[in-house]
This record gives C-alpha cells, sequence and structure tokens, in this order.
C-alpha cells in the first residue's frame, strides 16, 4: 500500500478527491459500474478503505461528480460547435452534434446510470447542486437549438432529451459487453452492424426534419 497522508489544507483536499475521481474513472473504463465499490476504489488508489472513508461515503456521490465534469466538458463542447448565427442546415447541425456525441462516449456511460442509479443515491443537497448546473448548460444549448431550427424551447429541449437519451443508450449498448458477445457467440447469432456516428447523425437529422413539420 502506497503511504498516505491525510489532507490537511483545502487544497490538499482538493487534490485528494481528484485522485479519487480519476482512479473511479480508471475503474470505469474496465469494469462494470456494478462491480465497482468502495473497497475496489481504495485497492486502485492503493488506501484503506478506511483513509477512502475521509473523503466520500457512496461510491454515487463519487460517480455524481465525475459526471458533473464531464457533462461541462460536453455541453462547453457542443456549445463552441455551434458559434452564435451560424447559419447551419439541419444536415450539417446533425453531422456536427453526431460528432460531438461520438467525441463524448465516456460522458454517455456515465448519463445512463445517472437517473436510475446515481442520483437516487446521493443527499438531495448534492443533487440539486447537479441539477442546477445541468440546467444551466442544458437551457444554454437548447436556446441555440431554438434559435438555428426557428423551434420553441420545449421542442428544442425534447429533441435534446431525445437525442441524449438515444446516445446514453448506444453508448452502453449489450453489444460492447464481453460477456454478451461470448453468449451471442455461443448461440450463433450475429448483431445487426452499428457505427455510433453514422447512427447518431441519422438519427438527429431525421429527428430534427420530424421537429420542423
Amino acid at each position: 500500500m502506497r503511504n498516505y497522508i491525510r489532507a490537511r489544507s483545502d487544497d490538499q483536499k482538493e487534490e485528494r478527491l481528484n485522485q479519487i475521481k480519476e482512479a473511479t474513472d480508471s475503474l470505469f473504463t474496465e469494469m462494470p459500474y456494478t462491480e465497482i465499490t468502495l473497497t475496489t476504489i481504495a485497492e486502485k488508489l492503493g488506501w484503506s478503505r478506511a483513509n477512502l472513508y475521509k473523503y466520500v461515503t457512496t461510491k454515487e456521490e463519487i460517480f455524481l461528480e465525475i459526471s458533473a465534469q464531464k457533462m461541462k466538458t460536453y455541453f462547453n463542447a457542443l456549445l463552441s460547435a455551434f458559434p452564435e448565427g451560424n447559419k447551419y442546415s439541419p444536415e450539417v447541425i446533425a453531422e456536427v452534434w453526431a460528432g460531438t456525441l461520438n467525441a463524448h462516449q465516456d460522458y454517455l456511460r456515465y448519463v445512463s446510470y445517472l437517473n436510475p442509479i446515481i442520483e437516487t443515491n446521493v443527499t438531495v443537497e448534492r443533487l440539486a447542486t447537479f441539477k442546477k448546473k445541468y440546467y444551466e448548460l442544458a437551457y444554454q444549448f437548447c436556446d441555440k437549438l431554438s434559435t438555428m431550427l426557428s423551434l420553441s424551447s420545449e421542442a428544442a429541449y425534447k429533441l435534446h432529451m431525445d437525442t441524449l437519451f438515444l446516445a446514453s443508450a448506444s453508448a452502453v449498448s449489450c453489444y460492447k459487453n464481453p460477456l454478451i458477445q461470448e453468449a451471442l457467440k455461443i448461440i450463433s447469432i450475429t448483431p445487426p452492424k452499428m457505427d455510433f456516428y453514422e447512427d447518431m447523425r441519422d438519427f438527429v437529422l431525421m429527428r430534427i426534419k420530424w421537429s420542423l413539420k
């Protein structure tokens, strides 16, 4: 086990929390969410579980913090991709949006666990802080969508949500699960080919055209 020195200053505490988030995010690329525990996180860090408890109390608390960081990065990329006053066609909007989603599949993996699991296992205060930031960013993007496509605010938000839900589901498609891949081999089933970028581009364009009817 690595030498552990308890954080004393706010900067040291922030450093420890960043280490915890980095270790958890790394584990999430290696194993299913259900297999990650405070024990596995502590082991990844080389800490005791007691030392980890000095900074966090649940793994959902950690996942919420990581989700908030990745969410901010995704929305900032999306907002930058659509400059003010652009005259992008629906086809270009779909291509740019799909490209941004494709580049942020790590965020989408967290989204798939947010509502059913993560958000139901944190304090209401932490959840309120997270939701406040989400709506600030989501509304900024939906305002742009509304302007670019001449949609109502409600229609723009629905377009955003439909796209986010499908993208998060596609990002964790069961076809990517090694166990399921092995099971499909046993029963000689070859699933339809999936291309995340192409599928999202086609869906976004279809959804935009439906909104414009």
